[in-house]
């Protein structure tokens, strides 16, 4: 562990939360998330995606959250896209970061976004053609998420020379970076080590920067630890625990930002949050979404009292 390291948070509840739930978030009570969170210290929120309305409406608002997101200073705005045509919403729209997910698995890639893992490349290439128009210094971050990195509830074990492949084909088209996902909630410490090693090996340190994990079997916080070893600095995390995807059956859990914040600030490192506005956070969405449940273990058992970094 390197002490006072600094890890980001990405906070993906307005996305991943939202969409594998049934109820409708007010817009209101979003940008309220939104605002307050920002306020906590979190550095960067996916607002939501860019995805149709009669697939997705609990998303359907994201162009005016991204507007919203865009007035708060030092806000880093993401939004997640399944094609071109959410691309160009995006960039209108004016997010900071776009992310798309492939996925590992044909199959959840086929019933995710109808598409084959050629025809997904294609798209991006086709993708980049118009990123590269806009000027450097305005050009959105552009992301390959590799989903179901770990595993697919759907085809099972995904391999390591797959995802590698994949990751080497989302550089070569034009990505600035690539993140994995345990969509399905497969991935062990084990898991984590091995595929990012091979990962970064292939397409260099600087490019796998980030991980999205779930906790469907309770080692979120686990695969973490294993990742903060390996240069992972990147992590995203929903509020309450709240999300999943909705095109792969089982896949619940993500990580609890605010179990995830606690642990790294006692573990020495810097995420620029202050845990205890973080959690006042909670009542918005708790208010907002009162027939969906909340996970974590610090909202229920609350910080220790005086100092519990284990100096």
């Amino acid at each position: 562990m390197k002490s006072k390291t600094y890890i980001e948070i990405s906070e993906v509840g307005p996305r991943d939360g939202l969409q594998s739930i049934k109820t409708i978030m007010p817009l209101e009570a979003k940008k309220n998330w939104i605002s307050t969170a920002a306020k906590a210290g979190v550095p960067e929120i996916e607002v939501g995606s860019f995805v149709p309305a009669h697939i997705l409406p609990q998303l359907a608002d994201t162009a005016e959250l991204v507007a919203h997101a865009l007035t708060i200073p030092n806000l880093k705005v993401a939004v997640l896209v399944p094609n071109l045509k959410g691309v160009e919403n995006a960039i209108k729209a004016g997010a900071h970061k776009i992310t798309i997910p492939v996925s590992a698995s044909e199959t959840h890639s086929l019933k995710n976004v109808n598409r084959t893992h050629k025809q997904m490349i294609d798209e991006i290439e086709n993708i980049m053609r118009i990123i590269k128009t806009i000027p450097i210094d305005k050009r959105p971050n552009f992301e390959g998420g590799i989903s179901t990195a770990f595993g697919c509830t759907i085809e099972g074990k995904v391999s390591k020379n797959k995802i590698i492949e994949l990751a080497v084909s989302l550089m070569d088209a034009g990505c600035d970076q690539v993140g994995l996902s345990d969509t399905t909630g497969y991935a062990t410490p084990n898991h984590i080590i091995n595929f990012v090693k091979a990962v970064k090996n292939e397409i260099g340190d600087q490019n796998l920067t980030g991980l999205h994990l779930h906790n469907t079997r309770g080692l979120g916080l686990a695969n973490v630890v294993a990742a903060l070893d390996h240069g992972i600095t990147t992590f995203d995390a929903s509020l309450g625990g709240i999300g999943g995807c909705p095109f792969a059956p089982g896949a619940s859990g993500n990580i609890v930002t605010e179990d995830l914040v606690f642990m790294l600030n006692s573990m020495g490192y810097d995420t620029g949050i202050d845990i205890e506005k973080l959690l006042s956070v909670r009542t918005i969405v708790r208010d907002a979404l009162p027939d969906e449940t909340l996970y974590g273990f610090l909202p229920d058992a609350g910080i220790p009292k005086g100092k519990y970094y284990g100096d």
